[in-house]
């Protein structure tokens, strides 16, 4: 049989007085609840704790269960937890689970990863998910997570954004909009109510400094009349990364989409890379023609075996995410391996007579608007096959007089 040893009162102290304590000690609120106060070095470290008995009169055990310390759990939640922990000790359960239950449910960490495990399985890579993971873990609201959802409000949301505001401004507009995304999850499930903390219109716009716009999804890239030279360079590196740098740019594809080729999404015969609508930024299959320079490529990586077309140090993994770039360093340009798409795009507009539409279905851009995509059947894969013939033969052009690199500073 449960016993819960008898307190006559409840809520004995009040916020002034958690506050103003500062000799070491236990203090009762009621109910088990106390408030403990200790001598950490030079620091006084508060926290709540619920002391409980257990078993029948002759095997009854003395318990004690932290809370949390104050600084993270007020008097008022302190007060709700005890209350369960004394509900589940006279139903005869163990009230550390019970609490385990109530607390984890409602912490903004434990809705957060459960979000992230439903939007990932409509993610479209793993990458995603990690990205995921990371913007809403430890390394950026490890703040947040321990908090109750409904009681985050707009300086709890502050408090993460404004030091990578303006320093990463590229993750903290995705952080944001993730933040908003949970919180507004978290409403339609009960478990808060009133403004989302997180939205921008009206709200955060206000509160937040404006962002460089050079820092809003700009790559450096290299000049277009610089790419020979570039190309030049890059052929001397006799490496993995180096290869796969060089197919990126042929076939003017995504990191992501390089990195994550895989051996049965290439069709040899026909020339083809066919990147499933899954690994797309788009959502839409694609289809890249392929180059006599591609091709040789391919040759060398399919000597290496392997699932993946560019497998990392080990052949059952793909490359880093970070292998090409680490290869632009080794060339000593401040460009982005993203940057090289718009290389080409510019080079097809200010060099070459191919239609608007046909560089930019080679990019894997949606051109026109939703009812003249919905009305274009073909990807002009011909077509797109001699443009990509074309930037290679570009990028082949051997002249007497090499263009330097622009350096990184």
């Amino acid at each position: 049989m449960t016993t819960i040893r008898a307190r006559s009162t409840l809520h004995k102290l009040n916020a002034k007085a958690v506050a103003a304590v500062a000799e070491p000690g236990r203090i009762a609120d009621g109910g088990g609840l106390y408030l403990v106060v200790r001598q950490r070095g030079e620091a006084i470290e508060k926290l709540w704790v619920f002391r409980y008995r257990r078993g029948g009169r002759e095997g009854a055990r003395e318990f004690t269960m932290s809370l949390g310390p104050v600084r993270d759990v007020s008097l008022a939640q302190a007060r709700e937890l005890a209350a369960t922990a004394r509900t589940a000790l006279a139903a005869g359960q163990d009230p550390r689970q019970a609490l385990g239950r109530a607390r984890g449910t409602s912490r903004f960490g434990a809705i957060a990863d459960a979000y992230v495990e439903t939007v990932g399985q409509g993610l479209r890579s793993k990458t995603s998910l990690t990205q995921w993971k990371l913007t809403l873990g430890d390394a950026y609201c490890r703040c947040l997570r321990r908090l109750p959802v409904d009681q985050i409000g707009v300086a709890d949301v502050l408090a993460v954004l404004q030091p990578i505001w303006l320093e990463k401004p590229k993750t903290a507009r995705r952080l944001r909009e993730r933040l908003e995304r949970v919180l507004d999850a978290a409403a339609v499930k009960g478990l808060r109510t009133g403004d989302n903390p997180a939205r921008w219109r009206g709200n955060l716009a206000h509160l937040l400094p404006k962002q460089d716009p050079l820092k809003r999804g700009h790559h450096k890239a290299v000049p277009w009349r610089e790419m020979p030279a570039f190309m030049a360079q890059l052929r001397e590196f006799n490496s993995v990364s180096a290869l796969a740098l060089e197919f990126t740019i042929l076939t003017v594809a995504r990191t992501g989409e390089t990195i994550g080729a895989v051996w049965s999404e290439i069709d040899t015969e026909r020339r083809i890379w066919v990147v499933p609508a899954v690994r797309m930024k788009s959502g839409r299959e694609h289809r890249v023609a392929l180059c006599d320079r591609a091709m040789q490529i391919l040759e060398r990586m399919r000597a290496l075996g392997g699932d993946y077309v560019f497998p990392g140090r080990r052949l059952d993994d793909p490359l880093s995410q970070m292998a090409m770039a680490m290869c632009l360093r080794g060339i000593r340009t401040d460009a982005t391996v993203h940057g090289m798409r718009s290389s080409f795009r510019d080079w097809c507009g200010e060099a070459t007579s191919f239609a608007e539409k046909v560089a930019e279905a080679a990019l894997a851009h949606a051109a026109g608007d939703k009812t003249e995509q919905a009305y274009r059947r073909g990807d002009a894969l011909e077509r797109r096959r001699e443009l990509m013939s074309a930037w290679e033969n570009y990028l082949r052009e051997a002249t007497e007089v090499v263009v330097p690199l622009r350096r990184a500073t």
